[in-house]
């Protein structure tokens, strides 16, 4: 059988394309080339030659995390090319992008989610902070909308700091989200399939001291974060939240895989956001799970790209 001509797609020009071009390199370490032949895209140098070389592809494994890679731009460019594509498709990565829609879903599917308020950047700092306040008190959670890997987010425990935390969301995107904080034990769950979609074991993440939350040094700075995989859980909590990273995925549209974060507090899993492409160097936490599941990571790529070939 003739090997499968793989476009692999990293880099890309958000925020995470550092972080994108780590998870694409340890992607192609890890990819039998006996099977694929794989040529390398970066969007924000080669879109026009994956444009003319589009035709001829199998398949896209997009490796692009955060905007023009998660939010569905490269999906609806791929579709355009009829390129089957690893991972969920326009809509699904859309909406998991857009925290506030994908609550929304997620309150209609019950998936239990945090209180929150989308504040406009016209209402300006101090206008926006007094209503946070008003509505959810402090500390608070403030995030852009649109960005991922908790770029932009911040816990302001005081007025003025919510004030700041709030300018800072704006220079990413005109809307901000404000969440009530939830202090508890937080975990991940990755799940892998389409029509019928498996809970990888969870895992709990524990900051090292000196961050209040999984932040973006937490989340790449080796070191900065214990990782506990399979996480250290009852039977029955850890087929709760499997099946709540299960019914996220369902609800969101997702295909072929995706990672939801949880809090755990007073024995409820609280939903934080779903991951449509989440982190996939030999250090992340999908490639971990996996291994406690049971699957290498050359061996969680080749499930991927089958899936994506899947009607």
């Amino acid at each position: 059988m003739s090997a499968l001509k793989l476009a692999l797609i990293m880099g890309g020009r958000s925020e995470e394309r550092d972080v994108s071009l780590a998870s694409g390199k340890e992607v192609l370490s890890h990819l039998d080339l006996s099977r694929y032949e794989v040529t390398v895209y970066d969007p924000a140098r080669d879109l026009g030659k994956l444009v003319q070389d589009g035709p001829a592809l199998d398949v896209a494994f997009p490796v692009l995390h955060g905007l023009y890679g998660e939010d569905g731009s490269i999906q609806g460019l791929l579709r355009l090319l009829g390129v089957p594509c690893v991972g969920s498709g326009i809509l699904a990565s859309a909406l998991a992008m857009d925290k506030s829609r994908a609550k929304d879903a997620f309150r209609v599917a019950g998936i239990p989610v945090a209180k929150d308020l989308v504040l406009d950047k016209a209402l300006g700092p101090v206008q926006g902070s007094r209503k946070a306040i008003e509505a959810l008190g402090l500390p608070a959670v403030v995030k852009p909308l649109e960005q991922g890997s908790s770029v932009g987010l911040s816990i302001p425990n005081m007025e003025e700091e919510l004030q700041v935390a709030l300018e800072d969301a704006w220079t990413f995107a005109p809307k901000a989200m404000v969440e009530e904080y939830v202090a508890g034990r937080e975990f991940t769950v990755a799940v892998v399939g389409n029509s019928e979609p498996e809970a990888y074991p969870p895992i709990e993440i524990i900051p090292a001291p000196g961050h209040l939350f999984f932040d973006y040094s937490a989340k790449y700075d080796p070191g900065e974060a214990q990782e506990i995989c399979p996480a250290d859980l009852s039977d029955d909590e850890s087929k709760a939240v499997s099946a709540l990273a299960i019914l996220a995925h369902d609800t969101l549209g997702c295909r072929g895989y995706s990672r939801t974060d949880f809090i755990l507090r007073d024995g409820a899993f609280i939903c934080l956001e779903t991951n449509t492409i989440p982190g996939l160097t030999s250090g992340s936490l999908l490639p971990k799970a996996a291994k406690a599941a049971g699957l290498g990571f050359s061996e969680l790529l080749d499930r991927l790209i089958s899936l994506a070939l899947e009607p």
